[in-house]
């Protein structure tokens, strides 16, 4: 992070820096962030930052926070008390592998804030656009995609007046010097300057709103602003970011487990969220059944939440959380020990509550590679021949060949009665085909890929996983021939 303006206006990249820079491109998903629906930003503020998250290359950290609902929100914003807040790049990575943005903090606050904004905003065109310049290299540098700016200070008539022009630069430089930047705006100062949150969108803050890529309300807001809100924001709805503090602090609606009962007032408006302090399950309730309850906790929001697809291949995970209390390799505990490294955080799959008779968790007792395996347990009822568990939804036109490789291992007391498979589903279209053109069409678009004894020697390097089960480990390998079809 950067304390106060001379820190940032001499910021200058430098050597040290590049191992806090993010070497992971933000992923594409589908739909693209930009489409017109409403939006989910998660707001990462625990015991001022920069914990053991601070740490580039992991940690020994027992029973860590670790955030893996990626395919339900779209933003995440790392928030801290400094000037400049940077995103820990652990943060970075693990966001763009799942395709989500990383927005750092641009804060100003009490007597302190009133002298730096005093000093660059009422300075003039050359003084703001300094910050402005400085805050997109900073974002460009270490390959993070924007800033929520946050000024919880009064501000004179000279720096109030400038302030709208600041806003509109730095939205500017930050779409110029980063692809798919944002600039979002925290309902604070009004027009004329006073510090009063408004907690909807209206005539006194709607300059600012206008200057940027969203507006982030203040968390004490009441249905009808919900309504006024959706009334003034017209088309860019989705671009305003109701907040909800999961701590219910203050007069608020939900929080803590009622957290569903703000969401579904604010989808019916057609507005978006911004979630503030979701760590509130770890600190809150504990570290103990962390998992558990992190599960409870965004199941119950499901429902609110738009996800995102994957759209790109190869898709290849293990779902490992990016922690742990061993590391696994091919099935083999490697290293007993607590570990904790969000960059090494893998693809995360869709984790509903409940689908059907079997639930989806993380189960860091056992895995294939990495910290952690994806876990699906439950009872078969009589009766029923299969049980099918969706665990990624893709967008994108199906290759010709597609190959697929699954690793599991099957526990409870009758392991030989069941038998695991893939499926993948196509967007039902009357052009898509399996196979040959004579073959007919696949019921609901679902296909059943055929079963491979061993790799095509061209691609036994590639799919070498395909004959390497071991330590109770079953490895599968299948082949899916598709013409004219879209992956679902």
């Amino acid at each position: 992070f950067l304390s106060g303006l001379e820190e940032l206006l001499s910021w200058q990249p430098n050597s040290n820096d590049e191992f806090n820079v993010s070497a992971v491109p933000l992923a594409k998903r589908q739909p693209p962030l930009s489409s017109r629906r409403p939006r989910t930003l998660v707001c990462h503020d625990m015991r001022g930052g920069y914990l053991e998250d601070r740490f580039i290359q992991g940690s020994a950290t027992r029973n860590p926070y670790v955030f893996y609902h990626w395919r339900y929100i779209d933003i995440f914003v790392y928030f801290s008390h400094h000037t400049v807040t940077i995103p820990p790049v652990v943060w970075t990575n693990a966001a763009h592998r799942n395709s989500v943005p990383v927005l750092g903090t641009f804060i100003t606050e009490w007597t302190d804030g009133e002298k730096l904004c005093e000093a660059f905003l009422a300075g003039g065109e050359e003084a703001y656009g300094a910050v402005a310049e400085q805050l997109a290299r900073i974002a460009q540098h270490f390959c993070f995609d924007g800033w929520l700016v946050n000024i919880e200070n009064t501000l004179s008539a000279a720096a109030v007046g400038n302030l709208p022009f600041f806003l509109r630069e730095l939205t500017a430089r930050v779409h110029s010097a980063v692809p798919g930047g944002l600039v979002i705006w925290y309902d604070s100062v009004l027009k004329d300057g006073t510090l009063k949150w408004q907690n909807e969108l209206n005539d006194q803050n709607r300059i600012f709103f206008d200057a940027c890529d969203g507006l982030f309300t203040n968390y004490n807001w009441k249905e009808e602003q919900l309504e006024r809100t959706q009334r003034l924001a017209g088309p860019r709805q989705d671009d305003i970011y109701v907040g909800v503090d999961v701590f219910a602090r203050g007069d608020v609606i939900g929080g803590g487990f009622d957290t569903d009962k703000s969401l579904r007032l604010i989808r019916q408006y057609g507005l978006s969220a911004a979630i503030f302090a979701p760590g509130w399950v770890y600190e809150h309730l504990g570290k103990e059944n962390f998992l558990q309850n992190e599960n409870r906790f965004w199941g119950l929001l499901a429902e609110y939440l738009p996800t995102h697809s994957v759209c790109t291949l190869p898709l290849t995970t293990s779902f490992s959380l990016g922690m742990g209390t061993s590391t696994f390799l091919d099935g083999k505990d490697e290293e007993s020990g607590p570990w904790y490294d969000l960059s090494a955080q893998d693809i995360q799959p869709l984790y509903p509550e409940q689908q059907g008779t079997l639930s989806t968790s993380c189960c860091l007792q056992d895995a294939w590679c990495g910290g952690s395996s994806l876990q699906l347990q439950g009872t078969i009822p009589p009766g029923e021949e299969r049980v099918a568990v969706r665990l990624f939804s893709l967008q994108m036109p199906a290759p010709p060949k597609l190959f697929l490789t699954l690793l599991y291992k099957l526990e409870g007391p009758q392991p030989d009665d069941i038998t695991v498979a893939l499926e993948v589903t196509t967007w039902d279209s009357g052009i898509c085909f399996e196979g040959n053109p004579t073959s007919l069409p696949e019921p609901n678009g679902r296909h059943h890929p055929r079963f491979l004894p061993a790799p095509p020697p061209s691609l036994a390097k590639l799919l070498a996983a395909c004959l390497r089960g071991s330590h109770g480990w079953t490895s599968r390998c299948y082949e899916l021939e598709l013409q004219d079809c879209s992956l679902r």
